[in-house]
């Protein structure tokens, strides 16, 4: 929820196996803390094809099937991460009911262009070098791993809730 005490912010790379490998423990927090942790997704585009699944991604948020369809191209992310056209992540998303001729008209949109546009300043002004990078409440994960993860957003709860 948008007034959650603690917030995960994750410099993600649709492509990034790493993040990949990091969405169920992610997803995982957000069932274990439910109401009090919200998560912030913030792309990072150094790969081949991430900017596409970046904008499938916005489109199928318009289309309110943004965590059907995130899912979704995360689970065949394998078949697709080193395709430039990116077609199984186009399938997987459109199994996930994304209507597929609105999302390509949404995605050269002015609004979803602006959202990539100011994530990749923030990643240059924060100096975000590899994905996931992780902040919670604002500070930064410097110990990299699932447990030190839970730890910050367990150190993040108010006193009352952890």
């Amino acid at each position: 929820p948008a007034d959650a005490p603690v917030i995960i912010v994750e410099f993600f790379d649709p492509s990034c196996e790493a993040c990949r490998a990091f969405y169920p423990i992610v997803k995982q927090i957000l069932a274990e803390y439910p109401g009090q942790v919200r998560l912030v997704l913030r792309y990072t585009m150094f790969h081949q094809g991430s900017e596409e699944v970046s904008r499938i991604l916005e489109a199928a948020r318009l289309q309110d099937v943004y965590e059907p369809v995130l899912e979704a191209v995360l689970e065949v992310q394998p078949a697709w991460h080193d395709d430039p056209k990116v077609a199984k992540a186009w399938g997987a998303a459109e199994a996930a009911g994304l209507d597929l001729s609105q999302a390509r008209e949404d995605m050269q949109s002015e609004r979803i262009s602006a959202i990539l546009d100011q994530d990749m300043q923030d990643v240059k002004t924060i100096g975000v070098r590899g994905t996931p990078t992780f902040f919670v409440n604002g500070r930064q994960l410097t110990e990299f791993g699932p447990k030190p993860l839970l730890r910050l957003v367990q150190e993040s709860l108010p006193d009352a809730q952890k």
